[in-house]
């Protein structure tokens, strides 16, 4: 669990850093990696101050089955007592440390906020962006995780299936992105002028990191060394795979040629979709998965992008929401008991969807709007023509 966790850390820190610092243009690399090193700081200290305890504690009364309580708040619990040989575990995995658990935890919450970033990258005052995640943390993404992976949730209730975060963290951060790209608007220039990428090298790079960092994402989730948790490892692999076949398949029939950023796309867009799946299907579930996430998050990127008609940067709605959506539907029809011993429901998966969209939507704006209560969202113009890079951080990329 300590190596997953480690692996799932790099998935944000140096992963998405390069992923989406290789994507922006030259002017504002250094902010879109500072955003990253900033959240990933600030979740750190909001999760074992208040959010792990909202996420992964049981709730008291009514409030239960929406919220966690409060009995490790500030730090409080997460102990190992030398002279006794007593160590702290949770009720959702007593066969480790609670200490490892809550780590383990926390660099899902820490990549979940730093996907969002794609969405609003060269535009958002760094100060607003600090702020709103802080806020966004606490009120919108322990509250699900609250609600789909501490047994008492009402989700989990239900039967809703999310093995490692196709909700809790793929379709909540690609909702959040989308709602953070209408509050703040298009980028100056956007449509009437090409935004070059800064080096799709970087992005390659970073993409590769996701791809390695992921087994720890799917694999760990099973919380032990077992077969369930290789079978996991396995389908991430082969849905990454997948996803980057049939989105190249689908860009070179579109464009006429296929890409490097298509191929890194579309191996992300697999591996998002197997996310929900990856304890409950069998390999070739996944291959399914993984082809189908790879051609519908094209279009999700380009086609849908245009109906939208909004300025999501880096695509999160485009790759993580739709493949966020489209891998939870299909583990409610695919999702084996004979390997997990659970069955699927597409009805249950339809409204776990459904109230996540919801919910981060609503509580994601509000979030926007009380953080311009206290700063200005976006950049001027003119420190947006010049590059968050100088005027948010003062600094620049040498030569």
């Amino acid at each position: 669990m300590m190596t997953s966790t480690a692996l799932v850390l790099l998935m944000t820190l140096p992963g998405i850093a390069l992923f989406y610092g290789g994507m922006v243009r030259r002017k504002s690399v250094l902010n879109v990696m500072a955003c990253v090193v900033a959240i990933c700081a600030v979740v750190s200290v909001l999760w074992f101050v208040i959010g792990y305890s909202i996420a992964f504690t049981p709730g008291d009364g009514a409030l239960g089955p929406y919220i966690g309580g409060t009995e490790r708040v500030l730090f409080e619990g997460l102990d190992y007592l030398k002279e006794t040989q007593k160590v702290a575990v949770s009720h959702i995995a007593p066969n480790i440390p609670e200490s490892v658990y809550a780590m383990y935890q926390l660099t899902f919450a820490i990549i979940t906020a730093a996907l969002v970033v794609g969405s609003f990258v060269e535009r958002m005052r760094f100060s607003a962006m600090l702020i709103f995640i802080a806020l966004w943390t606490v009120v919108v993404y322990a509250p699900i995780a609250h609600w789909v992976w501490e047994p008492g949730g009402w989700l989990a209730r239900m039967g809703a299936l999310d093995f490692a975060g196709g909700s809790v963290v793929h379709i909540n951060a690609g909702v959040a992105g989308l709602v953070c790209a209408y509050v703040l608007g298009p980028r100056h220039g956007y449509g009437r002028e090409p935004f070059t990428p800064f080096n799709l090298g970087l992005t390659m790079a970073g993409a590769g990191l996701l791809w390695v960092g992921w087994f720890g994402f799917n694999a760990g989730s099973a919380v032990a060394a077992d077969g369930r948790a290789g079978l996991a490892m396995a389908v991430t692999h082969i849905a990454a795979a997948a996803g980057a076949l049939g989105w190249m398949a689908a860009e070179w029939a579109v464009r006429g040629r296929p890409s490097l950023l298509g191929l890194c796309s579309g191996v992300v867009a697999g591996l998002v979709a197997v996310t929900p799946a990856a304890g409950f299907v069998s390999p070739r579930s996944a291959l399914l998965i993984g082809a189908v996430a790879g051609v519908v998050c094209y279009w999700g990127a380009t086609g849908l992008k245009r109906l939208l008609n909004a300025d999501d940067s880096l695509d999160v709605f485009g790759v993580h929401g739709v493949g966020g959506i489209v891998g939870s539907l299909l583990t409610g029809l695919l999702a084996s008991k004979a390997i997990s011993g659970v069955e699927g429901n597409l009805v249950t998966q339809l409204i776990g969807v459904g109230a996540v969209i919801a919910y981060s939507l609503f509580m994601t704006a509000l979030a926007l709007w009380i953080t311009s209560l206290f700063v200005s969202l976006r950049v001027s113009e003119a420190s947006e023509s010049d590059g968050l890079d100088i005027t948010q951080h003062a600094e620049r990329l040498g030569t």
